[in-house]
């Protein structure tokens, strides 16, 4: 899959068939949306094409109401890869951007585009500025600018329509089986490794310090995990805290994990990390003795359950 940036990046001369929206999770109903977009370039012998933004628009028009992210960037443009697109157009989503109707981001995007084939939306979707686009305003842009629309229904599971919402209650909830069946696989989380304090070395069990700023979090604990990067998965146990037995004056929520067998640099490296169990609560302890000794039963707890 091609990641552009500007529509006219696509190679010209062919026709196009458009799939819209932030994406977040790449849940059932937008796999539905994109594989109808795959369908419809293979009919018509056309590019399929996945329009996406680089953050949450409510991050420039609602900062104060901005959802914590089911999924990364890189992480959602892996799955939308796995979907079969031919290409993604990753749109840079600012002040400017945001002042754009509806109608002005379609047009341009036709023109851009030069054949315009299809464009496959949520029956839902609303888009540019004071959400004056839907799928009333694609269908009348599309009968004069022949192109067809799709606005397709939301995708029921147990009664109840699929959503980037109701996965992220179920996630913070903890109930990760119902946020995987919604989104197709596994729930994951991942982060770049950046540097920590390095308590995890000094006790023996050296972890990795993920960067998850700005995305959701199951609750916190100690699980048993899966680790992947470089094409490898490792067995891990992961905790998510504050880290209580260090009685920091201002804890900060970390996500560290450490990978069972594996020795090597981390640092900047992007893990993706799936929950196998819960092992337990965070707790506090007396002394970094004890500590060390709960790791200590934490992995050995993460090997019998592997």
């Amino acid at each position: 899959m091609k990641v552009i940036r500007a529509a006219t990046e696509l190679a010209a001369g062919r026709k196009v068939c458009l799939a819209i929206g932030v994406f977040d999770g790449v849940h059932l109903g937008h796999q539905q949306i994109i594989r109808q977009t795959v369908a419809d370039a293979r009919q018509h012998e056309a590019a399929a094409l996945v329009v996406t933004f680089d953050r949450h628009p409510a991050t420039i028009v609602a900062p104060h109401r901005v959802p914590p992210m089911i999924y990364s960037l890189p992480q959602k443009l892996r799955t939308i890869e796995s979907l079969g697109p031919d290409a993604l157009l990753l749109i840079h989503f600012n002040e400017a951007f945001s002042q754009q109707t509806g109608e002005v981001f379609i047009r341009q995007l036709a023109a851009d585009l030069g054949q315009l084939q299809s464009i496959c939306v949520g029956a839902d979707f609303t888009f540019g500025h004071k959400r004056s686009g839907d799928v009333k305003l694609l269908q009348r842009l599309g009968a004069e600018l022949k192109f067809t629309v799709h606005g397709m229904a939301a995708v029921a599971l147990d009664g109840q329509p699929v959503s980037s919402t109701r996965i992220r209650e179920a996630v913070r909830t903890g109930d990760l089986d119902a946020a995987s069946q919604m989104l197709g696989r596994a729930y994951s989380i991942a982060g770049q490794v950046v540097h920590g304090d390095q308590l995890g070395n000094k006790l023996g069990f050296p972890t990795a310090n993920l960067d998850t700023a700005g995305l959701l979090l199951p609750p916190g604990g100690v699980y048993a995990a899966h680790v992947d990067f470089g094409g490898k998965n490792y067995r891990a146990v992961l905790n998510i805290g504050h880290r209580p037995t260090l009685k920091s004056p201002a804890p900060a929520l970390r996500v560290e994990v450490h990978l069972l067998d594996f020795a090597g640099d981390l640092y900047g490296q992007e893990l993706e990390i799936t929950f196998a169990s819960r092992l337990r609560d965070e707790q506090k302890f007396a002394s970094l003795e004890e500590l060390k000794a709960q790791i200590a039963r934490d992995i050995a707890a993460a090997r019998s359950h592997f």
